[in-house]
């Protein structure tokens, strides 16, 4: 991942990295929309090559969980659940303190590959593997709620998603602005 990244006009710096896998690599940068803000970026290797680096949209990984959910309703729904847990749990950032523990990458990365067996059945369906979406779910989650005391959005879209409300609807809440 670059060591900075343009936001607008400004320049911000990488915090830190995380390798996924030999096809996704997430990058965490100094966000702008709050003191505590992180921006996430990813890149994926299709072909060989890597991508540039990408902002992820809930959009994208909305649409891997229908995906998932049309191949395996079953073990999707239990990975929704998980989600749901964890959309329960997450608390923002209080402190540069928090952030930093937070985004300790063998920490997190111990974590996500633990949690991740738990859904391997679901590892080759969809475009995403199973860690790369725990990992993204888990930063997208506290990057919300760290922006704002109110967030819902991520929580709409797995209850979207869990409740089987179909495409439109899905679509319509993880595009929503």
């Amino acid at each position: 991942m670059p060591t900075s990244a343009k936001l607008g006009m400004q320049e911000v710096k990488l915090l830190n990295q995380f390798p996924v896998n030999s096809h996704f690599q997430i990058g965490i940068y100094e966000g702008t929309i709050s003191p505590l803000d992180i921006v996430i970026k990813y890149k994926q290797s299709i072909n060989g090559e890597w991508t540039r680096p990408r902002t992820p949209k809930h959009i994208h990984w909305a649409v891997d969980i229908l995906i998932k959910q049309n191949e395996d309703p079953k073990e999707t729904d239990k990975f929704l659940d998980f989600l749901i847990s964890q959309w329960n749990k997450t608390t923002p950032f209080k402190s540069e303190e928090d952030r930093k523990n937070f985004l300790d990458t063998e920490k997190l990365m111990n974590e996500v590959e633990s949690e991740s067996q738990e859904y391997s059945a679901l590892a080759e369906k969809g475009e995403f593997s199973i860690k790369f979406l725990i990992l993204l779910a888990k930063l997208l989650m506290v990057q919300e709620k760290t922006n704002r005391s109110d967030a819902y959005m991520f929580g709409k879209v797995i209850e979207q998603l869990k409740n089987h409300a179909g495409i439109y609807k899905v679509v319509s809440s993880a595009t929503f602005h």
